[in-house]
C-alpha cells in the first residue's frame, strides 16, 4: 500500500498530465485502505476488549494512538471527496469538493508522515517475513493476509477500470 500511496503522491506533481493515473490509483487504493482500516480497528477492539494475544503485543506509542482516529477520518474524507469529484457530485459542487479534497490531503499527508515514521522500524522488521516464502510459513496468518490483500487489490483493479470513463469525462469537462 505504501508503494501505491507513493505513486499516487507522485501524480500530484504534474496533476494536469497525470490526472487519469491519479484517479485510477486513488480508486484502486480504496479496497486496500478499507481493509487496513478494518484490520486496525479489529486489533484496537481486541486490545481494549482484553484479548491476551493483542494485549501481549501492547499498544502503539501514545502519539500513534492519538493519530489513528484522525488518520481514519481524514482518509475517509480524502477518498469520499475524490470519488465525489469524479463520479457522484453535481458539477456545481466541484469547487467545494476540490477544496475539501486538497485540504484533507494536506492534513492527511502530515498525519500519515508521522504515522509511517512511527511504524517504520516495526514494518521493516516484520513485513518481509510475510513476503518471503522461506519465512512466511513461520508467521501466523501470513497466507490469509496475502490472499485478503490480493482480493482487495483485485477489487481495486475492477473499480479502477470501472471509473476510467468517468475520469476521462471529468478531465475533459474540467480542463477542456
Amino acid at each position: 500500500m505504501l508503494i501505491l500511496l507513493f505513486i499516487e503522491g507522485v501524480t500530484i506533481i504534474s496533476i494536469g498530465s497525470l490526472l487519469t493515473p491519479h484517479i485510477v490509483i486513488g480508486v484502486l487504493l480504496i479496497p486496500p485502505v478499507l481493509l487496513k482500516i478494518g484490520s486496525t480497528s479489529w486489533r484496537m477492539v481486541k486490545y481494549y476488549a482484553g484479548s491476551r494475544e493483542y494485549r501481549h503485543k501492547g499498544p502503539p506509542a501514545p502519539i500513534l494512538r492519538l493519530l489513528g482516529p484522525i488518520i481514519v477520518v481524514l482518509t475517509v474524507i480524502l477518498l469520499v471527496s475524490g470519488v465525489g469529484l469524479v463520479v457522484g457530485a453535481p458539477v456545481s459542487w466541484r469547487a467545494q469538493l476540490f477544496t475539501i479534497h486538497r485540504a484533507s490531503f494536506v492534513l492527511w499527508f502530515g498525519a500519515m508522515t508521522i504515522h509511517v515514521l512511527g511504524h517504520l522500524v516495526e514494518t521493516a522488521k516484520f513485513a518481509p517475513r510475510d513476503v518471503f516464502p522461506y519465512t512466511r510459513r513461520q508467521v501466523k496468518g501470513a497466507s490469509a493476509r496475502q490472499w485478503t490483500l490480493a482480493v482487495a487489490l483485485g477489487l481495486g483493479v475492477i473499480a479502477a477500470i470501472a471509473v476510467l470513463p468517468y475520469a476521462a469525462s471529468w478531465r475533459t469537462g474540467l480542463l477542456g
